[in-house]
């Protein structure tokens, strides 16, 4: 299965489980692939920003790459990140033999210009091939401003870009613009939408084909995208509203990975919350925050029925 521009719905960005003492946990692996995939997940992305993929090795990244796909037939796109492209070429070709659908890219920091970023996309299309790629477009952290402009050109040149990872913050406005552009003629990609899934209702009203974050509950942005895919905004909305403070919650710079995981492993998902160093666990009054959240969640849900 390859990664095409018709992509849509919820490819859940995957948290990468390890044990007590900072190994991999593989069995984690399995059963988080699975929960997931019980979900709502019509896809999975391994190996981002919120997988801690710079904390792994490269043998522990294709032993993750080959666990996660072994275990779903869903199409799995992988982060490829590199600053050099002699990295981002191996992993990404050991990531397709392994059987992913495609993989995801994005800009360094050392990108300064227009010019600069669709050159660096030439040369990444030149490297991956024939593997279709994502171009992650997130300047919060990146610290790269991808304009519509810019990523209309990146898809005008490389038919291999098949799908826009839509990050950027205020960023409503871009995805209208990229619609209207396609809706005139220009290729129309796939755009998932990340940012935790605080915008999606929004992102998904503009246009947006789904999400691509990794939320702790999977379930509300298979529903919401559900919802609005059907034309049932006001479902749409209530389900969104019952989740918000809890998205809210979770998208804390800096914290967010350690409640995310708390709340997986919480769930069943995966058996530890533990962070590879650097990196710590959630304390005891983030823990009491959580439950709480979760509890008044979990009322609004039962009062929608």
């Amino acid at each position: 299965m390859r990664l095409d521009e018709t992509a849509k719905g919820v490819f859940t960005i995957a948290v990468t489980p390890f044990l007590p003492d900072g190994a991999l946990d593989l069995d984690s692996v399995d059963r988080m692939v699975d929960f997931y995939v019980e979900k709502g997940a019509t896809g999975l992305t391994i190996l981002g920003i919120m997988g801690e993929a710079g904390k792994l090795s490269a043998e522990e990244s294709l032993a993750v790459i080959r666990r996660v796909v072994a275990r779903t037939d869903l199409p799995v796109i992988v982060g490829v990140s590199s600053p050099g492209f002699a990295a981002m070429g191996a992993l990404a070709a050991a990531a397709m033999d392994a059987g992913a659908a495609g993989v995801m890219v994005a800009p360094p920091a050392s990108l300064k210009s227009d010019d600069q970023i669709v050159g660096y996309y030439h040369t990444t299309a030149e490297t991956l091939g024939d593997a279709p790629f994502v171009l992650q477009d997130f300047p919060l952290v990146t610290n790269v401003y991808v304009p519509p402009k810019v990523i209309l050109k990146v898809v005008e040149d490389c038919p291999t870009c098949v799908m826009l990872k839509h990050e950027d913050w205020p960023g409503l406005d871009k995805i209208s613009t990229l619609r209207a552009a396609s809706d005139a003629g220009a290729r129309r990609i796939s755009i998932l939408c990340g940012n935790g899934g605080q915008f999606l209702l929004e992102e998904m009203l503009r246009g947006a084909d789904g999400a691509m974050t990794g939320f702790a509950f999977p379930e509300m942005m298979a529903d919401v995208v559900a919802a609005v895919t059907a034309g049932d905004e006001t479902r749409a909305r209530d389900i969104f509203d019952a989740y918000l403070p809890l998205v809210r919650y979770e998208s804390q710079p800096g914290l967010g990975l350690a409640i995310r995981k708390y709340t997986l492993a919480r769930r069943g998902a995966i058996a530890h919350a533990t962070l590879r160093k650097p990196g710590a666990p959630l304390n005891a009054k983030g823990i009491a925050e959580v439950e709480t959240l979760i509890a008044r969640q979990d009322a609004r849900l039962a009062a929608l029925g």
